[in-house]
């Protein structure tokens, strides 16, 4: 039959829909745009505009029947399965091509794992900057509400103190986590590589299996090139010559990636290097093709994104750029589930795009390296930003003007800094005690390790809610938080009380459908009314 037209363009679709069966409600419309279960006609009505039917038949070629319309669009029964990659879903044994992110000191608690997990999402345990008897404990509870999973733990590379790192990847070996997302990584280190080898092993068929799966979270290419391409030789030597590993180990790991899935960390909370997402993502996915004809693995290298993933429109747009997944993390710390304190999560629920900035991380603070937090309703940016400008000025804590020193020790650490160093001593007796020993006689090294007790601390204050010391709170955060409390504004996400994970991963999941086929709609032509192209979140999903 020939095309017919309308709203300007060729309609294609071999399909008519007669008058019983095309609804032109607005709010019925809705409603069958978020039925991903069946499919959308889209008719354009010469009297009554736009409406969209759920059925529709061959249309007739002997002949017009008056009270049958051509369709002008069609979207397929597609839903959130058709975003992301399917393997994504099935090696990871989840609902969605979703996960969420690890926020350090337990923020991405033991709470927002399991409930994410209970509904088929994965969450990545905030381990990082926890000693090892609390990440143990959060192992023990996780893998008892979740024995099938899904879950992961993260593992962050600790330049300062590589006993954590490996007392780490003992703890995830010894209890078979079998997940990790690797982050803040700046190169491959003996640890990742222990991990992922040790999990090694060919089955009955001579088939390697991958038992240590690893999702390594970067924002460069030389970064995300090591984490793509097998482990070095040398250093798997040095594992099987000491034992962690056996030769076969050390044989299949060179057949192997480092990781299963690389995430593409943009503009985020915390550690960033706030790379825009739309010029990061597309590096990296070209990176991956170049990998992958270079060695040809069985299974391909899976590239997601995350870090600027705060609502459904930003979700698909992240998708249709070829994202395997998408990951969040500041949307998760203001809901109930997340280990922040009410204080922290009130002020997040409020704050803007605008409202962060860099700071000094205190896990790389020597380095220069800075994350970002929240600089509404603190002053931890700016005090924080004000150590490092002492350390990088000075050569000891003695060589601080007496009236500066004053200031800190009355303002900021509203102590003694012999007192703050006296913590710190024991501090580190307990986390790693070689801390101590480089320090000693080197009075640069002590006053860093004094600086760092303010910034590992601030965070630490911020979760647990400490009185009087608000406006020190260091919150992590990226501008996504921002755009998703203006998405939701008005709704009943408004209230941080009411906001949960698994409603929230939802909400992004389902909206990126709903826009995606709202998009394939109006791509063909038609014009939906105007209340029908955003998603809002007008009612809980989970």
């Amino acid at each position: 039959m020939n095309p017919t037209t309308t709203n300007e363009k060729l309609s294609p679709w071999p399909w008519s829909v007669t008058d019983a069966n095309i609804n032109f409600d607005v709010n019925t419309m809705e409603q069958q745009l978020k039925d991903f279960s069946r499919g959308c006609y889209v008719i354009n009505h010469s009297e009554k505009g736009v409406g969209i039917a759920q059925d529709a038949t061959i249309a007739s070629t002997k002949g017009t029947n008056g009270n049958a319309h051509p369709v002008s669009a069609f979207a397929p029964a597609l839903g959130t399965e058709s975003l992301g990659d399917s393997n994504f879903r099935r090696v990871h044994g989840v609902k969605y091509a979703y996960y969420a992110g690890a926020m350090a000191n337990g923020i991405s608690s033991e709470e927002l794992v399991i409930a994410l997990g209970q509904a088929g999402i994965l969450c990545s345990f905030g381990a990082a900057g926890l000693i090892p008897s609390r990440v143990e404990a959060a192992i023990n509870r996780i893998q008892k509400a979740l024995p099938n999973g899904p879950y992961m733990f993260n593992l962050i590379h600790s330049p300062s103190e590589p006993a954590l790192e490996r007392g780490s990847v003992e703890l995830f070996i010894k209890h078979k986590v079998r997940t990790v997302e690797a982050s803040a990584f700046l190169g491959l280190t003996p640890q990742i590589v222990y991990y992922r080898a040790a999990g090694l092993s060919r089955d009955s068929h001579g088939n390697i299996i991958i038992a240590n799966k690893v999702i390594a979270k970067v924002s460069r290419t030389e970064v995300a090139e090591k984490f793509m391409m097998p482990a070095p030789a040398k250093m798997l030597q040095k594992l099987v010559d000491d034992g962690s590993i056996t030769p076969e180990q050390m044989e299949l790991a060179q057949l192997v990636p480092m990781s299963d899935d690389i995430t593409a960390e943009a503009d985020s909370g915390g550690h960033t290097d706030n790379r825009p997402l739309v010029t990061l993502l597309p590096t990296i996915l070209a990176l991956k093709e170049e990998i992958q004809a270079k060695y040809q693995y069985d299974t391909p290298i899976r590239v997601g994104c995350g870090g600027g993933v705060g609502t459904p429109d930003a979700a698909l747009a992240t998708f249709n750029m070829g994202a395997a997944y998408i990951v969040t993390g500041s949307v998760n710390q203001a809901c109930v589930e997340a280990g922040a304190s009410e204080h922290t999560r009130k002020l997040l629920a409020n704050t803007e795009m605008a409202d962060v900035t860099m700071a000094p991380a205190a896990d790389m603070f020597e380095m220069g390296v800075k994350l970002q937090v929240v600089k509404r309703g603190t002053l931890f940016p700016m005090r924080a930003n004000k150590l490092y400008e002492l350390y990088t000025r000075y050569d000891s804590i003695e060589a601080i003007p007496a009236a500066e020193r004053e200031k800190l020790e009355k303002q900021v650490f509203r102590s003694t800094l012999d007192e703050i160093w006296a913590g710190t001593v024991a501090h580190f007796n307990e986390r790693d005690p070689k801390q101590i020993e480089r320090a000693e006689g080197n009075p640069k090294r002590k006053m860093a390790l004094i600086f760092r007790w303010y910034l590992g601390l601030s965070s630490r204050w911020s979760n647990s809610g400490e009185v009087g010391r608000e406006m020190d709170y260091q919150i992590w955060a990226g501008p996504a938080l921002g755009a998703f409390n203006q998405w939701a504004k008005d709704s009943y996400l408004d209230n941080y009380q009411d906001r949960n994970a698994v409603d929230v991963a939802k909400h992004l999941m389902y909206g990126a459908a709903y826009l995606n086929r709202v998009n394939s709609l109006t791509s063909q032509g038609v014009k939906l009314p105007t209340q029908l192209l955003r998603w809002k979140p007008s009612q809980r999903m989970a």
